[in-house]
């Protein structure tokens, strides 16, 4: 029986990792001049950051896979949610290459990235699918049930990854911010999976994510000394999918990880008001950028966007538990 102890450990191992791995691996990153190409349309007081070494989700992608690996019952369950993780981690990481490589702030382009990650999501979602054989499908937050929609099941869970992943990916714009929030968010799925539905191996994996977090806040709270990237943003969107995906919980997404949605969803508002209004709604998006522009300083914005995912988790917990 997996307790509280077994999960805290598994955090402080990941935790441990990129601690440890971090203070060789950023001089590494500056030595192969792996810096972060600033936007020239972003908030002016980010041009400072130009030339952070980025790249830096390389830390926890190996923290949460040892520490996973290590630490819990191999099966074809994790296997795949890992696969999950790090599938869209190697998308960001080519990303990222890419970026460097031709000095611009854009990488792959939106139909290679499109393509890579529906490929990856069908993958997993085929996996799933065919695992649960009639069973429940989605819980239901609030109410206490769940549903079971057929073979709608997998285009449903298609978007619902790609919305995961890319939303996440949107909030890594400040400092400590998509590292804080997955934080929080794993701490809910560590606990969901190991009071509810007893998965061992996903509260395992939710306690790496959690410890490789906190573990990279030490390097990425402001002043920055290193970036995520999209190798850290989209492999942490994996994960938080991989987790919701085999507890049958991605309804309970948009509320846990609130943030994440309001991010992609002030990016969709933006634009489909300008392409028909030419006016914006909100100064800048994602939203994080609206409240730098409206004279909040970057470390407020983060903390009280990790205060709102700390309300928001326990909101979950009432929806769910």
């Amino acid at each position: 029986m997996l307790t509280i102890r077994d999960v805290t450990f598994t955090a402080i191992i990941s935790f441990l990792l990129v601690m440890v791995m971090g203070p060789m691996l950023i001089p590494a990153l500056h030595k192969f001049k792996f810096g972060q190409t600033i936007r020239d349309d972003g908030p002016q007081s980010h041009l400072k950051k130009n030339g952070t070494p980025t790249m830096g989700g390389v830390l926890m992608i190996v923290a949460i896979l040892v520490a996973t690996l290590f630490r819990t019952k191999i099966n074809n369950d994790i296997l795949i949610a890992l696969l999950c993780m790090l599938g869209f981690g190697a998308i960001g990481f080519i990303d990222d290459f890419v970026k460097i490589k031709m000095q611009r702030s854009l990488g792959l382009t939106a139909k290679q990235k499109l393509f890579l990650q529906v490929l990856l999501a069908l993958i997993v979602t085929l996996y799933k699918y065919n695992s649960i054989e009639g069973g429940v499908q989605f819980i239901v937050p609030f109410l206490n049930t769940g549903i079971n929609i057929g073979i709608f099941y997998i285009p449903v869970m298609i978007v619902a990854i790609l919305g995961t992943v890319n939303a996440v990916n949107l909030t890594d714009g400040l400092d400590g911010l998509a590292s804080g929030i997955t934080a929080i968010v794993s701490l809910f799925f560590m606990a969901f999976a190991l009071f509810v539905v007893n998965n061992v191996e996903i509260s395992q994996m939710s306690a790496a994510t959690l410890g490789a977090c906190i573990g990279f806040l030490w390097f990425n709270v402001n002043p920055a000394r290193v970036f995520m990237g999209d190798t850290g943003s989209m492999a942490l969107g994996g994960a938080v999918t991989a987790f919701a995906l085999f507890t049958n919980t991605i309804l309970i997404i948009p509320i846990v990880g609130g943030i994440y949605f309001a991010e992609a969803l002030s990016v969709i508002i933006q634009v489909m008001y300008f392409k028909k209004t030419r006016k914006r709604i909100f100064k800048m998006a994602p939203l994080h950028h609206h409240y730098e522009q409206c004279g909040w300083p970057e470390t407020k914005v983060v903390f009280i966007f990790w205060l709102v995912s700390i309300m928001l988790a326990w909101v979950g917990v009432i929806a769910i538990f």
